[in-house]
């Protein structure tokens, strides 16, 4: 049949429709939503014919692609991943899993009304800050503290409260990029604020920023690298050096941290500042994530001078980046356990980037011999040693020495074998290395490990 009256014998609509009114299961749908998944699947089936693609047109044919069409709506984009990557703080899958401390206190407020802005003692409205607060204060050494959605979103605050129209000079080797090409000079100037570069990209000294000092300068900002390295012939002021200088010029000095973490960190080789230990500098400001190294939810945290947090309370831009209900209790959840738990253990992001090798080790061979016990004929399976970052725009420089399985199975391909792992059900998100898919243990449960199993018996047992 010429492709002409190929077009002409798809059947309309209302043909396709009485076809799937026959069909159990589309007949749970929604007629509306129906009759739009039968237009998507005959409107393929003409740009498969325009591509010239031989593709059938019968009205079985088109209901069934409509039925799989259909089944989509049924299972949520945005779902659980078994992250086999060996990347802690993966920004693709959303970066730190929280703590079951973190998840209860979620899943308590999501469960109906809250106490996000009431004050029981009294009776009056409250402050969505206020559940917070206290930890962070406790926890930072800061006289103050304030959390909205993100970290650029936590930058871009306390640069318009308190330098909005004004000077703010900063590094030009710490004019970095996040993620999404989202860059420093760009929030800033958003925030309202203007940029006064100092220094060369390897080098900057404190007179550099003594000389930038003017009328107009709102304040002195350091933004900590926490996503690349700059080695070599390097140097920056430290810390102590240029809050000495601010204070001595009456400016704030801030630092944007990045990351940001709770606990004095050393992971993979690299020392990782702490927050308390910046403020303890005297830094009068500080910003940092809720959902990277301190391993909680998305946030931007603003821990500080109590005299700078109470401009950014008055700040008509607060409302717009505020933090909403759910990530506020899953942060809340966060710093209990740094409060009452035990982090290292409690807080997954840490219990993965402190893991022993030997640990790890003896977890790819439970892994391994999981897999052997399915006696799965072609499987070849075998436990090795890997390097893996820790993600998310942090500790860039950190090696992470692990272990992981190396699967092949016969007659498949590892591109292929990674596909069928991606496309599941609990999607099982891996790595390729040397036409073998790597399983990294170090992101696992050892639930994850009978999902892996029971997938890889699953495709050996369909026809490749």
């Amino acid at each position: 049949m010429e492709v002409a009256n190929k077009f002409k014998a798809i059947p309309s609509i209302d043909r396709l429709l009485l076809v799937a009114a026959n069909d159990l299961e589309i007949s749970n749908y929604p007629r509306e939503l129906v009759t739009d998944c039968l237009r998507q699947a005959t409107a393929r089936s003409r740009e498969l014919l325009r591509q010239g693609v031989d593709t059938d047109i019968e009205a079985d044919a088109l209901v069934a692609m409509a039925k799989l069409l259909l089944r989509r709506f049924n299972k949520p984009s945005l779902r659980r991943i078994i992250n086999a990557t060996g990347v802690v703080l993966h920004t693709n899958l959303g970066r730190a899993p929280l703590s079951t401390r973190a998840v209860s206190c979620v899943n308590e407020v999501m469960a109906g009304y809250s106490t996000l802005e009431y004050d029981v003692d009294t009776g009056n409205r409250g402050s969505r800050y206020s559940h917070v607060v206290q930890q962070l204060c406790r926890l930072t050494g800061a006289e103050d503290a304030i959390v909205v959605n993100n970290n650029a979103a936590a930058v871009m605050l306390v640069l318009s409260a308190l330098a909005k129209g004004r000077e703010v000079i900063v590094s030009r080797g710490e004019l970095i990029e996040i993620g999404g090409s989202f860059r420093i000079p760009d929030v800033l100037k958003q925030s309202g604020a203007s940029l006064v570069e100092v220094g060369t990209t390897n080098k900057t000294h404190l007179s550099d920023f003594e000389q930038a000092i003017g009328c107009n300068t709102g304040a002195i900002l350091k933004v900590h690298t926490s996503n690349y390295c700059i080695i070599g012939f390097t140097s920056q002021p430290s810390g102590l050096e240029l809050s000495e200088l601010a204070h001595k010029h009456n400016l704030p000095v801030i630092e944007d941290l990045g990351s940001g973490t709770l606990l004095p960190l050393t992971v993979g080789g690299q020392v990782e500042p702490s927050v308390n230990e910046r403020l303890s500098l005297g830094f009068d400001i500080v910003t940092f994530s809720g959902d990277k190294l301190l391993g909680g939810a998305q946030a931007g945290i603003i821990a500080g001078k109590a005299e700078y947090i109470a401009k950014m309370k008055k700040d008509p831009l607060l409302r717009a980046i505020r933090i909403d209900k759910l990530s506020l209790a899953a942060l809340e959840g966060t710093l209990m356990e740094y409060t009452l738990g035990q982090p290292l253990r409690d807080i997954p992001v840490l219990a993965m980037l402190n893991a022993s090798t030997d640990e790890l080790r003896e977890r790819a061979e439970l892994l391994n011999n999981l897999m052997v016990k399915t006696n799965l004929p072609g499987l070849a399976a075998e436990v090795i040693s890997l390097n893996s970052p820790a993600g998310g725009g942090a500790l860039p420089a950190a090696v992470l020495a692990g272990y992981g399985v190396a699967v092949q199975l016969a007659g498949r391909s590892a591109a292929e074998v990674e596909t069928c792992l991606r496309q599941r059900e609990i999607p099982i998100i891996a790595r390729i290395q040397e036409d073998r898919v790597i399983l990294d243990v170090r992101c696992l449960t050892e639930q994850d490990f009978v999902e892996i199993a029971t997938a890889l018996c699953e495709l050996g047992r369909l026809e490749p």
